[in-house]
């Protein structure tokens, strides 16, 4: 952080915390009820915040839900909302890896996705049962969710429904404001980089920031310029127009010519217009943000800006896994017996080859090797029966249907590699950069190879 010189921050789940129940079972009753106006039956469903995380990927060609490793084996699915078991998996996915780059894979890489992925489950099963109406595939399918899920954010629905009633919707974390105060009395240049427009931004803002500021000032005050519209990805990758709002009662704008004005709210523009006028580039410059490919990994690949992605699962994720220790430390033991048991049942199994064809001598067990085997597969039955209920209920922590955000069995997830390969650091909220510092130099752990230890 010490070396940072300026840091732009996204606005919805990145400073701005909501209630995540709360916004994408609205976002999916509008979205369904858009459906229903286009006369399909569905108006009986409702959202399920139990049968989805963040992190899974839909097989748009088999109307899968998936959970893959990081290398992309699938180790966990449902068709629909019906959980797929271990056969199931294995006809499906035998020799076949999930590769984000096909257009076969959708990955469900942040919050907003909760909402489409619980209303395309459960329509994929309409879909089976010759349901719906028309011909489609479970692409079709998709699609036609994606569409009608854009057609409920673009008009503001949603977003006037937050702004109605924003004690709903919004989580207030106090601690935010204190820690961007401290960044900018530190002389970091802070910046808001929003894809929400100015009207909503404004009044959310004023709504989630004004109350813990001192008498008379405002959350303008902070950043030195507040960037609406800005359309992320293509703010990263597209050369944009920049314009200034010069009414912001009204919303009229002009092109923006020249050095920004600060405390100035602006519209669309392009990054490297900003860099230089900020007269920063590449890693003195870092964005905090919630999508992991639309904040992280496009302002990390091309412009090499630093990164921070905001998790805010982390916390319920790491108080699963603490609550789960004392069981997590049995299981950890049990694995290590099995390993050695393993590793004595194949020096018995060779001992018993060079026993039988006469080839070399054995040099393992005194015991006959196959009393030696027998009683070793005993063992190792009996401590699968040990290790079996732990396993399961490790791999139900935080979500009884999918597991931990950053784990897929024992490996870690998909959506763990694409943190780990595109952000510098993530964390939970905004608010724990105070607990660092503006002056922190944040080191990653040492990281571990198989043969350590």
């Amino acid at each position: 952080m010490r070396s940072i010189k300026a840091i732009g921050y996204d606005m919805d789940y990145t400073l701005i915390h909501y209630n995540v129940e709360e916004w994408e079972r609205t976002a999916f009753d509008h979205t369904r009820d858009r459906l229903v106006e286009a006369g399909w039956p569905v108006s009986d469903l409702e959202f399920n915040p139990a049968g989805v995380i963040r992190g899974l990927t839909i097989d748009a060609e088999l109307g899968n839900l998936v959970k893959p490793t990081r290398f992309g084996y699938v180790i966990r699915g449902a068709h629909g909302t019906r959980r797929l078991d271990f056969d199931e998996l294995r006809t499906a996915y035998e020799g076949t890896f999930v590769d984000l780059a096909e257009d076969r894979w959708i990955f469900l890489n942040t919050l907003f996705s909760l909402s489409e992925a619980s209303l395309f489950a459960q329509l994929v099963e309409r879909l089976d049962r010759d349901e719906l109406p028309g011909r489609m595939s479970y692409s079709d399918l998709y699609e036609a969710v994606r569409d009608t899920i854009n057609e409920a954010h673009m008009p503001g629905r949603l977003k006037e429904e937050i702004l109605a009633d924003p004690d709903r919707f919004v989580i207030q974390d106090p601690e935010v404001v204190l820690t961007l105060r401290d960044q900018l009395e530190a002389g970091k240049r802070l910046l808001l980089i929003t894809n929400s427009e100015w009207e909503y931004t404004s009044r959310i803002m004023d709504y989630a920031f004004d109350p813990h500021l001192p008498p008379g000032s405002s959350w303008r005050d902070l950043f030195e310029a507040v960037i609406v519209s800005a359309a992320k990805p293509a703010f990263f990758t597209a050369n944009r127009p920049l314009y200034r709002i010069v009414d912001e009662g009204s919303g009229v704008m002009r092109p923006q010519m020249g050095p920004l004005d600060p405390h100035s709210v602006f519209v669309g523009g392009c990054a490297p217009d900003l860099e230089n006028h900020l007269g920063l580039h590449g890693d003195e410059i870092l964005y905090v943000g919630d999508h992991l490919f639309s904040d992280v990994s496009v302002s990390k690949a091309l412009l090499r800006w630093r990164t921070a992605l905001i998790l805010r699962e982390l916390e319920s994720e790491i108080e699963a896994a603490e609550a789960f220790a004392e069981d997590e430390a049995q299981l950890r033991e049990l694995m290590d017996r099995k390993t050695d048991l393993e590793r004595a049942l194949a020096a018995a199994r060779l001992d018993q080859l060079r026993s039988k064809v006469g080839y070399a001598e054995p040099k393992g067990h005194l015991a006959p090797p196959d009393d030696r085997i027998a009683e070793l597969r005993e063992s190792l039955s009996a401590i699968d029966e040990e290790i079996g209920p732990l396993a399961q209920a490790s791999g139900r922590q935080r979500n009884a249907a999918w597991g931990p955000l950053m784990r897929s069995g024992s490996d870690k997830s998909l959506f763990a590699r694409q943190v780990e390969r595109y952000a510098d650091v993530y964390t939970s909220r905004v608010s724990n950069f105070g607990e660092a510092t503006p002056f922190a130099y944040l080191r990653a752990a040492r990281g571990s190879l198989p043969h350590d230890g």
